[in-house]
């Protein structure tokens, strides 16, 4: 799928005109691909290379363009069970054009970063920004996700939440790669801003860039190290919350089999006390099961520490 934009007043508009300054390729079909190839001259790998979720962000010089890969979050839906995913951008920089292929039909001229907008050289370079905010506002939700599983594992006895952790830590391990290849990107256009032609002000776009991508990296760094240091402490909670509740089941099953031994005692077949069918034996019988419980339960009390009351 293709959509053109323009630059009108230093904003980027969605245009049906056929001379749009920007081009994005959507997953592009075969069709699209033989004319990327035959028209624009794209080199095959390079195209390949930027619909691979697998690839490293790169700056290549081409003779009639230049060629950006960056690292981009990809939407999170619920069918990802946690799993937070990366996916490439390609940006293919011509004089008087950008041709950008996508994998997914996402927005990617939305924000403040968008408003003003004054070459084509800014707007690649605020794409690369407006890639790193996306960044910081998913680390906020796995944030938030991680406070909320945190919660639930403080009484849970299954490993679901504990797997939902694990899925969490794989994902902030593909994040800290993906932003670091973006690292080494942003550090590769900055060597090479004379062949790119930035102005002064693109310049000082890409040090703010730079600065909050160092942060993000920071972020997603500490937010890493949290969940896999305290990943055993939360297996331990599990493990700890079953054996509390398989000790308050045993505690259960004893205080039953007491009384019920009582009560079954006086049930078998053969000559005990109390056999000439008394009027209050039956009531006696209850008394000795009810009082068999209460030693128990003091019993237990005496050596568990009050255990059995607190659980």
């Amino acid at each position: 799928m293709l959509k053109r934009y323009l630059l009108s007043e230093n904003k980027v508009v969605e245009t049906e005109d056929q001379q749009g300054q920007i081009l994005v390729f959507i997953n592009p079909d075969e069709a699209e691909r033989k004319h990327l190839l035959d028209d624009y001259k794209l080199d095959e790998h390079t195209l390949n290379s930027a619909l691979d979720p697998d690839e490293l962000a790169r700056l290549e010089f081409e003779p009639e363009h230049v060629a950006i890969i960056f690292k981009r979050p990809k939407n999170y839906s619920s069918k990802d069970q946690f799993l937070f995913k990366v996916a490439s951008v390609g940006v293919f920089l011509f004089k008087d054009r950008v041709i950008v292929l996508l994998s997914e039909d996402v927005p990617i001229f939305t924000g403040k970063l968008f408003q003003k907008v004054t070459s084509l050289q800014d707007l690649c370079l605020r794409m690369i920004g407006r890639t790193i905010y996306h960044y910081l506002e998913h680390l906020k939700v796995i944030n938030m996700i991680t406070d909320s599983l945190e919660q639930k594992i403080n009484t849970s006895m299954e490993n679901k939440y504990l797997l939902n952790l694990f899925t969490l830590e794989k994902s902030l391990v593909y994040y800290l790669s993906a932003i670091n290849s973006n690292s080494m990107l942003i550090e590769k256009i900055k060597n090479n801003s004379v062949k790119l032609v930035l102005t002064k002000e693109n310049m000082e776009l890409l040090d703010d860039i730079t600065i909050e991508n160092n942060q993000c990296n920071k972020q997603s760094e500490i937010y890493s190290n949290i969940l896999a240091s305290l990943m055993d402490a939360r297996a331990s909670i599990v493990g700890n919350n079953l054996n509390l509740l398989m000790k308050t089941l045993n505690i259960i099953t004893i205080g039953i089999m007491v009384p019920t031994f009582v009560v079954s005692a006086f049930s078998m077949n053969v000559a005990l006390p109390f056999n000439n069918n008394h009027p209050v034996v039956f009531w006696l019988i209850l008394v000795l099961a009810a009082i068999s419980v209460v030693v128990f339960i003091m019993f237990w009390k005496r050596k568990s520490g009050h255990a059995f009351l607190r659980h």
